[in-house]
């Protein structure tokens, strides 16, 4: 019986497709696998039983991903699953910072009790015209999931699309509309758009990669939309660039004490992917990414280790190995297995940075002794028998 763990709650949609020979625990020690939206795992002592984690989303910054592979621990999360509920908050967010419509609700709000209320209205409304979105130039930094999303959707809004993206993948360059222009450097994004969304990983080249020389670059009266990160942006430089008239909105997701009241600024609560459909699709995701490791050993949109898929077995048996990225390890694998009489039927091994993972289809099921011998070869992380 397979042990799993929820440290947040995630959608039945998902834990539903665990077959009867997982059971859900009430606590972390003893479990195989955990699944884990924005519960901070930094400071957790994470159980040595513990082969697998999976965020049902996109960001892994609140898990320990250093200690994680330190013992072979593979982490998941779910690439694409929430793109659609962050796509359309950032349209809704660029419509709301183009026409003041927050502003004009809320003079609603506070003078409901006139009698002639419709009349002032009528006077009022030019305080929160705005403009359109049409027409206009929105740049896009990182063609991911989400930035592909917005880009063509915007595109049907009638803007022109700029996207930046040094990393694009084929699959993302594909499904991409063929109107979007491929800027070449950020610097043409911020001279040349009115509207500027974030969609990046945080790490250390991206973090606070919207800052003071950078907004300088930018047109006046720029709108800028980050969904992705708080720390994507250097936020006293940004208030600085609201109170100066640099900046004319800014749209962030993330609350924080530095840009909650600010005038001009739009602070949502994390809304981007808390949508139902965003909550069910991550946690499908989460679960098969989950299911496939722990009973076929394969692979798939992990976070530390590279991508493996041998399929399902048909040998005698097969063991997962993950490992650091050292010479001589299959041999050494190898070395272990033979010397106990266990032929090799399959052998894939994958590297990713200095983290590696072999799995193994044998001819006959492997002791539990010769398990042991396996992790004892220096290198070698975790050893699991997956059949």
């Amino acid at each position: 019986m397979i042990q799993y763990h929820c440290l947040n709650p995630i959608s039945e949609r998902g834990l539903e497709l665990f077959s009867k020979d997982y059971q859900k625990a009430d606590q972390l020690e003893g479990v195989q696998a955990v699944l884990v939206r924005s519960a901070d795992m930094k400071e957790m002592e994470i159980p040595a039983s513990v082969r697998a984690i999976a965020r049902a989303g996109a960001g892994v910054n609140n898990i320990p991903l250093d200690k994680c592979s330190e013992k072979g621990i593979v982490v998941f999360n779910t690439p694409g699953a929430n793109a659609n509920g962050v796509k359309e908050l950032v349209l809704a967010g660029m419509l709301l910072a183009s026409r003041d419509i927050v502003g004009g609700i809320e003079w609603v709000e506070r003078n409901e009790d006139l009698e002639d209320i419709g009349k002032v209205a009528e006077k009022k409304k030019k305080e929160f015209a705005g403009c359109e979105i049409s027409g206009k130039k929105l740049g896009i930094i990182g063609l991911g999931a989400i930035g592909a999303l917005v880009a063509n959707a915007a595109t049907h809004l009638g803007m022109e699309v700029y996207g930046y993206d040094p990393y694009i993948s084929i699959d993302a360059a594909w499904n991409l509309s063929r109107s979007i222009h491929h800027a070449r450097s950020l610097e043409e994004i911020y001279s040349q758009c009115d509207y500027i969304t974030i969609h990046v990983p945080l790490v250390d080249d991206t973090r606070k990669m919207i800052n003071k020389a950078s907004i300088s670059q930018m047109k006046d009266g720029v709108v800028i939309l980050n969904l992705a990160r708080d720390l994507l942006v250097d936020e006293e430089a940004l208030v600085e660039a609201l109170e100066n008239g640099k900046v004319k909105k800014y749209v962030t997701d993330f609350a924080n004490p530095v840009v909650a009241g600010v005038k001009n600024t739009l602070v949502t609560p994390h809304l981007g992917a808390s949508t139902e459909e965003s909550e069910e699709n991550c946690a499908v995701m989460a679960v098969k990414e989950l299911r496939d490791f722990m009973e076929n050993g394969n692979i798939k949109n992990s976070v530390n280790f590279p991508e493996c898929n041998m399929g399902i077995c048909v040998a005698a048996g097969r063991v997962a190995i993950t490992h650091e990225n050292v010479p001589k390890m299959i041999s050494q694998v190898a070395n272990t297995l033979g010397n106990a009489g266990i032929n090799i039927a399959d052998l894939t091994n994958k590297s990713r940075g200095s983290n590696a993972y072999t799995l193994v289809d044998v001819e006959a099921p492997v002791p539990q002794d010769i398990l042991v011998q396996l992790a004892e070869i220096p290198g070698v992380t975790s050893v699991r028998a997956v059949k």
